[in-house]
């Protein structure tokens, strides 16, 4: 892949737009854009995985062990109060 490309910046609306070349195509449909000095920096949004590829990586973890285990919270009923 080229490391870089000539490309013409154009108007969509009131919109400066750049058509991004096909060897240059982000995955997805969202995308992040920053300025970095005289330079934009375009990169895609970190797609955050559904709830069953998330399940699917917790049962490939292994359990903690013993020593990793959470220690016990203090959790004290609520003091009373009155309305």
């Amino acid at each position: 892949m080229n490391a870089e490309r000539h490309v013409k910046l154009f108007r969509n609306g009131r919109n400066q737009a750049v058509r991004i070349p096909r060897e240059f195509e982000l995955p997805g449909e969202d995308a992040i854009i920053r300025k970095e000095g005289a330079r934009l920096v375009i990169e895609c949004l970190q797609v955050q995985p559904d709830m069953r590829a998330l399940l699917e990586q917790w049962r490939k973890e292994p359990p903690l062990a013993d020593e990793e285990a959470l220690p016990e919270a203090d959790d004290p009923p609520p003091e009373p109060f009155e309305l």
